[in-house]
């Protein structure tokens, strides 16, 4: 057995903006093993700036992991505690390589074509007028489940972008979710949760930075509004960590990005941790190419959750891979017509 990776760079269609800045490329990473004729591919999508294991030594660390993939996955996957993209990376690998079909880690009536996924449409930050036209192709795209991130622009036009949905779509017919990235601070934060909550919001994800531990307990035991932990979860690597971590803020919910939290054992942990609290949860891409986002969707398909999920990234990208993964009627499907065309 034999691995070995490679660097790929993605670039946006368009420019597209969070409350860290605007992304116009994502840098990725391809672990590829080859044993007895075959290959499995897998995606480290390490994120810089956000993921744990955005470090110096990450591309030395992806060296040492094909030299010593001998080791085996579960081995491996011990020894990478602190670089989940590559935990992710290994584990997507050896799923791929032990599978029947290239790419169908997880076969489902998903992989075959016959189910879909519920996903929300994902509306970037930008100026008024382009997030206006963002939520009608939405709309007009049959989602009834959109994502805004918030907190760039002026906070009103936020709210005023949120009245004229909710003009036309009441909460049973539009489920509306907000992210703010971490972008308000522990003493604005529960007076812009009220202002957003006359709009009937499903949820917010992240409404302060990570790390305000005590800050985030008690904005979670006093909002109008559910509350979603993401980045929060970032950097906790051991299941005592996790279950202690969710006692202690109780969210309503929980977002998980197998990528940044390492890969679908280290979301498995969150997922059992949740479960015990009575906490919610949903999985959601990382802006990962086509591949990561194919694992994740086969993986999450066996989740079986009825909760619209955040998988809707795969047409970001100008030169992304060709695969049968497709938005339609605002779900992701898999349409056994179009093949991969997976060429670094």
């Amino acid at each position: 057995m034999t691995a070995s990776y490679q660097k790929y760079i993605l670039n946006f269609k368009h420019p597209s903006g969070t409350s860290r800045g605007v992304l116009k490329t994502k840098d990725t990473w391809f672990l590829i093993i080859e044993s007895e004729g075959k290959k499995g591919i897998g995606e480290c999508g390490m994120f810089k700036g956000l993921s744990i294991d955005d470090r110096p030594d990450f591309e030395a660390v992806l060296n040492w992991t094909c030299k010593n993939i001998f080791l085996g996955k579960e081995v491996l996957l011990s020894k990478l505690k602190e670089f989940p993209s590559i935990q992710f990376g290994v584990e997507m690998a050896f799923f791929d390589l032990e599978s029947e079909v290239p790419f169908e880690l997880f076969p489902s009536e998903f992989t075959k074509g016959q189910d879909a996924i519920p996903i929300n449409g994902l509306i970037w930050m930008g100026s008024e007028t382009f997030m206006r036209e963002q939520i009608k192709n939405k709309i007009d795209e049959g989602f009834t489940c959109i994502k805004l991130k918030i907190g760039a622009i002026d906070f009103q036009t936020e709210l005023d972008l949120l009245k004229s949905i909710r003009t036309h779509f009441s909460a049973d017919d539009m489920e509306l979710r907000v992210d703010a990235n971490g972008a308000f601070t522990p003493a604005d934060a529960l007076e812009k949760l009220k202002r957003l909550s006359d709009y009937h919001l499903h949820s917010i994800e992240q409404p302060i930075k990570q790390g305000q531990v005590e800050e985030m307990a008690k904005l979670c035991q006093t909002t109008p509004l559910d509350i979603a932990l993401d980045e929060e979860l970032i950097g906790s690597f051991d299941v005592t960590d996790k279950y202690d971590l969710l006692q202690t803020i109780q969210p309503q919910y929980v977002i998980l990005k197998p990528t940044l939290v390492g890969g679908f054992h280290g979301s498995n942990d969150w997922i059992a941790a949740a479960e015990n609290a009575n906490i919610g949860y949903w999985i959601t891409s990382a802006l990962e190419s086509n591949v990561g986002l194919n694992a994740i969707a086969q993986w999450t398909y066996t989740l079986k959750s009825d909760s619209p999920q955040g998988l809707g990234t795969g047409g970001l990208y100008t030169n992304n891979f060709d695969s049968p993964l497709q938005v339609k009627n605002g779900t992701l499907q898999y349409n056994k017509i179009t093949h991969w065309n997976f060429n670094l």
